[in-house]
Parts: C-alpha cells; sequence; structure tokens
C-alpha cells in the first residue's frame, strides 16, 4: 500500500512543455477509499500545484485522494513560480490547481479594493474567474495563509498584545518590527498597514524608521522568536515556524489584509464531465484550518518530511483513504 505511483507520463510532459510547467516529484502513493468504491473510475486528470511547501502538500493530497477514487491521476505538483501552474490550467493542460482568494484578486485580476470579508472575496473571484476562464472556484477551504504580525510568547504576555490595536497603543520603544524588503515595499503592505493602524512610518509619535528591522523573511522568524532585534515580525499565517517556535500570531482587528482563503480550483469542463469532485474536493476543504496547515507545512519544512508521505499519512489519519 505505500509504493510510489510514478505517474508523469511522456504525453502529458510534452503537452505541458510549451508553458514551462516542469514538475518537482511526480509522484504519490497508491491508496484506495475505505469502502472501495472507485466514483471517479474513467477520469483522467492532471493534478498540478505551485512550487512552495504548501502547495505541494495540497497538490499531493489531491493526487492521491483522487487516485483513490478511481482517477487517472498525473501528478505536476511543485511547478515553479505561479505563472506555470496557473497558465496550464489556463492552456487546458492541467485540471486541479489550489489557490488563494488573495491571489486571484490582486495578482490575476489587478484589483486594488481591499475585501476584508472572506466568503464576498471568494465569491467575487469566483465570479470573475467562472466568466472570464470557465475556472471554478469550489467553497474555500477553513484556513487563510495572509500576512499577519507575531510576537514570541513571552513578548506577547509581557506587552499584553493580542491584536495590531494593542501594538498600536504600545509605548513607541516598544513599537520594533521585523520585515522583509518585498513586504516593506508593497502597496498592500507594511507602510499602509502602519497608517491603517495610526501610527505612521518615520513619524515621531508612530514607528520611527529605526525601529524597523528588514531581514530575509526565513530569518524574521527566528529574530521574533528571540525577541531581538524586534518584538513583533511579519509571519504567514500557516508556516508551520508559527507553531514550532511557539509565536502568537497577533488579531488584524481593522482588518487590514485580505484574506488568501485556499481554494481548490477546477476547470470547468471538468467539473461537468465529473461532478463528483465537487464533493471530494469539499470533504477535502472542510477539514483544512490554520493550526493543521502549520503542522502539515511543519513536518515539512522542520522535521524534512517527503510532502507525499506528509499527505499519505493525513489523508490516512482521516480515515478518507486505506
Amino acid at each position: 500500500m505505500r509504493a510510489r505511483w510514478l505517474t508523469t507520463v511522456l504525453a502529458a510532459t510534452l503537452a505541458l512543455a510549451g508553458c514551462g510547467l516542469v514538475s518537482s516529484s511526480g509522484t504519490f502513493h497508491d491508496a484506495t477509499l475505505p469502502d472501495g468504491q472507485r466514483p471517479l473510475a474513467g477520469a483522467k486528470l492532471v493534478v498540478t500545484s505551485k512550487s512552495f511547501t504548501e502547495g505541494v502538500l495540497l497538490g499531493k493530497i489531491t493526487a492521491t485522494y483522487l487516485a483513490a477514487a478511481g482517477a487517472s491521476v498525473t501528478d505536476l505538483t511543485g511547478a515553479p513560480g505561479s505563472a506555470s501552474s496557473r497558465q496550464a490550467q489556463l492552456n487546458d493542460d492541467a485540471d486541479v490547481l489550489w489557490e488563494y482568494t488573495g491571489t486571484g484578486w490582486v495578482n490575476y485580476h489587478a484589483e486594488t479594493e481591499t475585501i476584508s470579508d472572506p466568503a464576498e472575496l471568494w465569491q467575487r473571484v469566483h465570479d470573475v474567474e467562472k466568466r472570464d476562464y470557465d475556472l471554478e472556484w469550489l467553497p474555500p477551504a477553513n484556513f487563510n495563509n495572509t500576512y499577519a504580525f507575531g510576537a514570541s510568547t513571552p513578548n506577547a504576555e509581557r506587552l499584553n498584545t493580542r491584536s495590531l490595536s494593542d501594538v498600536a497603543a504600545l509605548p513607541v520603544p516598544d513599537r520594533t518590527f521585523c520585515v522583509d524588503d518585498e513586504f516593506f515595499s508593497r502597496s498592500d503592505g507594511f507602510l499602509p498597514m502602519l497608517e491603517k493602524y495610526g501610527i505612521p512610518y518615520n513619524m515621531p509619535t508612530g514607528v520611527p524608521s529605526e525601529n524597523v528591522t528588514r531581514m530575509d523573511a526565513g530569518v524574521v522568524y527566528t529574530a521574533t522568536a528571540r525577541g531581538e532585534p524586534c518584538n513583533f515580525g511579519m509571519v504567514y499565517t500557516t508556516d508551520g515556524r508559527v507553531k514550532n517556535l511557539d509565536l502568537v500570531v497577533l488579531e488584524d482587528d481593522r482588518e487590514f489584509f485580505l484574506p488568501y482563503s485556499g481554494t481548490a480550483v477546477v476547470r470547468g469542463v471538468i467539473l461537468e464531465a465529473h461532478p463528483e469532485l465537487r464533493t471530494l474536493l469539499g470533504t477535502i476543504s472542510e477539514r483544512l484550518t490554520d493550526d493543521l496547515m502549520q503542522e502539515l507545512n511543519g513536518r515539512v519544512d522542520i522535521d524534512g518530511e517527503d510532502p507525499s508521505d506528509v499527505a499519505y499519512d493525513w489523508l490516512k489519519s482521516e480515515n478518507l483513504i486505506a
């Protein structure tokens, strides 16, 4: 039952070569559904993903589960960058891809309006994607991989901070931040966030420039956990290091950050041909939470486990596969 499937076939590789899609690891574990049913028998599906850990994990979970349901799955997870997996789906070369509502809104449709309600943002993205590309954004999962600020547990307790408004109420010397260059300069990033919370950058009563340390994104987590040189650091809400380093994620109580709800996206023609996908992918989505994604991401990024193993073990633990 633990034998790997090598599912990337030459025909698929040649078909995808034009859009630059290359799989980093076209393997996943063989499995069946617990009841032995095969609702996708006869279906041929291409599952792709972006190359970062969470994207690959979601792709492996999806490939394993849909294959267990009887589909012949070509695994093209780990496509480098966002553009290649997205373009493959637009070119009809890939059928299923996990996306994020914020990415769809800002990156794919160049929208600048901040919609803080996750359900409303999903509906807006769903409608425009269906209209323009016949891509079906299924109901989102229960996790939101958005920007946030974290603090070490000792610092959060010492400073009595649970929200960004609490940070804004601190004395100026305590408002120290670690951010990466990309987040610092984003139009929806650090500087407008400070404005939203009434502590503008480089102002004596706001956040003086010497209170902000810019560093590589990976180093931000360890610096925040140490509390040196900053009390608060930029994090992604589902990153495994949040749990591993015992960081407290501060509430964005003024709803500045755009939701990035994880959503399975399926080509409309494929969903028409195989409506069972709606239920099967919904079964996965409803189980995914911020805490769970932190745990699964941490098993890959911190513990060094293979994403296909983590995907298989999680599906097994949920009694979704046998």
